[in-house]
């Protein structure tokens, strides 16, 4: 779940002296400022890290608090769509219209990720403008596609992906409902509530989850049937202000390191899960395995992150040639965007260095248990 395109073009504004300071204070890789951040944000309990390493526990602060997991929850949809894939209700070469995954798709509010997972696509993969349901998921966790993990919360069933939350035995994880449909909400109440844009901020601030999320759901399975013109959909970006993606940030599902270090956990050790299951879901989980370099050391690996304007959060596992296991769950809301940006830059250079070095996991180890 990238930051808004138009919001990243914002920054194009910036100019003189002022964007050679930004740039150069966010272009500097310093994995060690997350450790830097984790110190600064912990006491308002905004910031969360587990790390696990060959099954003992090293790092834990704020683990058990919940918050907003960006893309990252995606996983969860992964891991039903292979769980579904392996009992048969499914089946994952099932054609499905690359104009059907439009409907769920508003431009300018996913960094470009759909247009670049379909971009990726080679003849191989797609014919006649369609793609299989196994791309389709892919796509949602090596690209982010939004809009691919709208149609296949549809296809899967809301009810069984938030029941699997159950199975796996979550304590803390909210109910999963379609992202793209709520950012239709703004403009279905300035619509059909005559709600003003002066009181749009409150409307939606003061809405129960509850009600937000059946909105959300409602307003998905409308698309499926009749899909938002490019006009309506122009429209419905330009009533995305920061205030109302705040909105949006803050509501997306949530859950706690803790919960998300328990999945890690299964999909590293592989044995929760039946080898039927990992035969789809290890494709799609551990895409970065089909660079040669990680195949060198890296016996297998998987990870998903997200982002919005004010929060980024990561989850992976990893287990190296040598045997040695790593989980690793990071979550970090109510960030500056000075801060998104540096977290951006530097939080893969923190991991690879937590997986590869020694030293640095001490040094990690011991800075965050003060």
């Amino acid at each position: 779940m990238k930051i808004f395109l138009w919001v990243l073009l914002a920054l194009g504004i910036v100019s003189g002296i002022g964007f050679w300071l930004f740039h150069n204070l966010v272009g500097k890789e310093n994995p060690e400022y997350i450790l830097k951040l984790m110190d600064e944000k912990a006491k308002d309990g905004k910031i969360a890290m587990a790390i696990n390493f060959n099954d003992e526990n090293m790092v834990s602060v704020n683990a058990n608090s919940e918050l907003p997991l960006a893309s990252t929850m995606k996983i969860v949809v992964a891991i039903e769509f292979s769980r579904q894939a392996a009992e048969g209700k499914l089946d994952p070469n099932q054609e499905v219209s690359l104009r059907e995954l439009e409907h769920f798709y508003i431009p300018n509010t996913d960094g470009e990720a759909h247009p670049a997972w379909i971009k990726s696509l080679d003849a191989s993969k797609k014919s006649d403008s369609a793609v299989s349901l196994y791309e389709v998921a892919k796509g949602m966790i090596g690209y982010s596609s939004n809009a691919n993990t709208d149609y296949l919360m549809d296809v899967l069933g809301l009810e069984n992906i938030n029941n699997l939350l159950n199975d796996l035995e979550l304590t803390t994880h909210d109910p999963l409902y379609p992202i793209v449909g709520a950012l239709y909400i703004p403009l279905q109440l300035l619509h059909e509530e005559q709600v003003t844009k002066d009181f749009l901020l409150d409307e939606l601030q003061g809405m129960e989850m509850n009600e937000y999320r059946e909105r959300a759901i409602t307003i998905s399975k409308e698309w499926k049937a009749n899909p938002l013109s490019s006009e309506k959909k122009e429209e419905m970006v330009k009533n995305l202000g920061m205030d109302i993606q705040r909105v949006w940030s803050d509501r997306l599902p949530g859950s706690s390191a803790n919960d998300y270090m328990v999945i890690m956990e299964k999909l590293n050790n592989k044995e929760y899960f039946s080898e039927d299951v990992h035969r789809y879901l290890d494709p799609i989980m551990e895409q970065l395995m089909e660079n040669s370099a990680n195949q060198q050391w890296l016996e297998h690996a998987g990870q998903k992150g997200g982002s919005t304007a004010f929060v980024l959060t990561m989850a992976m596992y990893a287990t190296d040639k040598q045997g040695n296991k790593t989980e690793m769950v990071f979550l970090a809301d109510d960030l500056s965007r000075l801060q998104q940006q540096k977290l951006s830059r530097n939080i893969n250079s923190f991991q690879l260095r937590i997986l590869r070095e020694e030293a640095f996991r001490e040094k990690v180890k011991e800075e965050l248990a003060n």
